[in-house]
């Protein structure tokens, strides 16, 4: 039997309408279930040595029971995914067109049909952000999540001019470990504002 929630997804995804509403809506039904999301953004292409950081990325972030957000192509995406896979984690890939781009080791595979403006869903869908290396794609992510106040952990990727940042937390880490531990601080700051909120 399915639930009514699987059913929604189920229909909205067989519809003809238009496909990033489609994909709100999704995300929007696996966000009601309150998992932490931690996005984890960088180039589709990447070193041996920037590959190797992302799988401990992911894996870190899946050991603390959070699931991984990313755009779920290769690079960054794929290895980040792979380490979380390893850890037993949950991945979600939100991708530029269809499911048949992402990467092996995505889970939840969200086709947006909208290009590089999916860039701005993997944002929307993350608690905070990890960016790692990364190119002109990375710093668009990177923008749009300072602008929604979000902060990024910045892992080998964009120096930015800090007098520049008016929204949001830009800080630098030198190492995975350091990365996910000050995600996580993050994270729990926000929710201690939330529970301290009139």
């Amino acid at each position: 039997m399915r639930d009514s929630t699987e059913e929604e997804i189920l229909e909205t995804e067989d519809s003809e309408g238009d496909n990033f509403s489609r994909s709100i809506f999704i995300l929007s039904r696996i966000s009601f279930f309150m998992f932490t999301t931690i996005g984890v953004i960088g180039g589709s292409v990447c070193s041996d040595e920037i590959c190797n950081i992302a799988y401990r990325v992911g894996y870190l972030i899946a050991k603390r029971g959070a699931v991984l957000v990313s755009g779920g192509l290769g690079g960054v995406m794929l290895h980040a995914c792979r380490g979380a896979k390893d850890a037993g984690g949950i991945t979600i890939g939100i991708l530029p067109y269809g499911k048949d781009e992402a990467n092996e080791y995505v889970d939840i595979a969200i086709p947006t049909h909208y290009g590089l403006a999916r860039n701005h869903l993997v944002v929307r869908a993350s608690d905070v952000l990890i960016a790692i290396d990364g190119y002109i794609g990375t710093l668009s992510e990177i923008s749009f999540a300072l602008n929604e106040g979000k902060t990024v952990i910045s892992l080998h990727s964009w120096e930015l001019d800090e007098r520049k940042i008016t929204k949001g937390t830009y800080i630098h880490a030198e190492t995975p470990e350091e990365a996910v531990k000050l995600a996580f601080s993050a994270v729990n700051s926000q929710t201690n504002q939330l529970h301290q909120a009139p």
